[in-house]
């Protein structure tokens, strides 16, 4: 049985506000997107929009092959979005 966590209401522009508590149990944080996947008999799948990058980027700064030199932060920010084993 599925349980009814929010009913939300379409604005005359097609737009919906989702409450905090639906983005929080989504892992939506603000200022992040929200990837949308259609599903079978009209029903969707949402979920937080994966990081968009190459990990080449990321490892370009550090190696000196940009000018931009990677701070302690950027390197955490990097890792804590779970580059590890992505191409």
């Amino acid at each position: 049985m599925e349980v009814v966590m929010a009913t939300l209401t379409v604005t005359a522009k097609g737009q919906v506000t989702f409450r905090r508590d639906v983005l929080q149990h989504l892992g939506i944080l603000p200022g992040q997107q929200i990837e949308l996947v259609k599903l079978p008999n009209g029903r969707i799948a949402l979920s937080a929009a994966t990081p968009q990058g190459r990990i080449d980027d990321f490892i370009g700064m550090l190696s000196g092959k940009t000018e931009k030199v990677a701070t302690l932060d950027e390197i955490n920010d990097a890792a804590a979005a779970g580059w590890v084993g992505r191409p």
